[in-house]
């Protein structure tokens, strides 16, 4: 079983785990409530980031892959602040929205290594310089922010055609430029300083690419 990389000063992955088990425990009472009050829009925002906290293990179960405590952490903690989001803060706080974006964002750029390094490893004849897996990580994490705003746009206009409250909401012109800024902070982040928490990610992907490319 191969371990992810990477570790959070301060925090043992014991206490990671633990962390994350609170979380998945808080959005397990987030998705009750929205439920109980028959909310359908938190019981995907909520839902959705339920399930994501569940991914490394399911990983480390069909893939025999460590994801690492740090990393499941991580990723817990954007699905909560996503999901707290939902409740109102969104709305309230202008400061929250752009820091679940940053978060976000940094696990966005997190895939968009693991897919440049993974590209990077398939072949001897590839070399990928890393300038160019600077700005690929760049574009991977604006590319992906700009699917997400059509995403809102789309899911307010079928709101407005059955009825009812959009599943993502969406607040205008200047929530979009910020939205975007915060998802480039949150890839420079990464690409600068944290590429190393997904090593064993980009692994993963190799040996996918590898074995589709043996497949053929």
């Amino acid at each position: 079983m191969t371990d992810e990389g990477g570790a959070i000063p301060g925090l043992s992955d014991r206490r990671c785990w633990h962390g994350v088990r609170l979380i998945q425990i808080a959005l397990g009472l987030i998705v009750g409530y929205a439920l109980v009050t028959v909310d359908f829009g938190l019981v995907v925002n909520a839902g959705i980031p339920l399930a994501l906290t569940v991914l490394p293990a399911l990983i480390r179960r069909e893939f025999d892959h460590e994801m690492g405590a740090p990393l499941a952490l991580w990723i817990a903690l954007a699905s909560f602040f996503h999901a707290v989001g939902a409740l109102g803060p969104y709305q309230t706080f202008g400061w929250y929205d752009s820091m679940t974006h940053t978060v976000s964002a940094t696990l966005v750029a997190g895939v968009g290594y693991a897919v440049v390094d993974a590209l990077d490893r398939s072949a001897d004849s590839v070399e990928l310089p890393g300038e160019f897996r600077f700005v690929f990580i760049l574009v991977f994490v604006l590319a992906f922010g700009v699917l997400w705003e059509i995403g809102e746009f789309a899911s307010a206009g079928l709101a407005a055609v059955v009825g009812g409250e959009p599943v993502l909401a969406q607040y205008g012109t200047s929530d979009i430029v910020f939205d975007l800024l915060y998802n480039t902070v949150g890839a420079l982040l990464v690409a600068l300083w944290g590429t190393g928490y997904f090593d064993g990610v980009a692994t993963l992907v190799s040996r996918g690419v590898g074995g589709a490319g043996d497949s053929r």
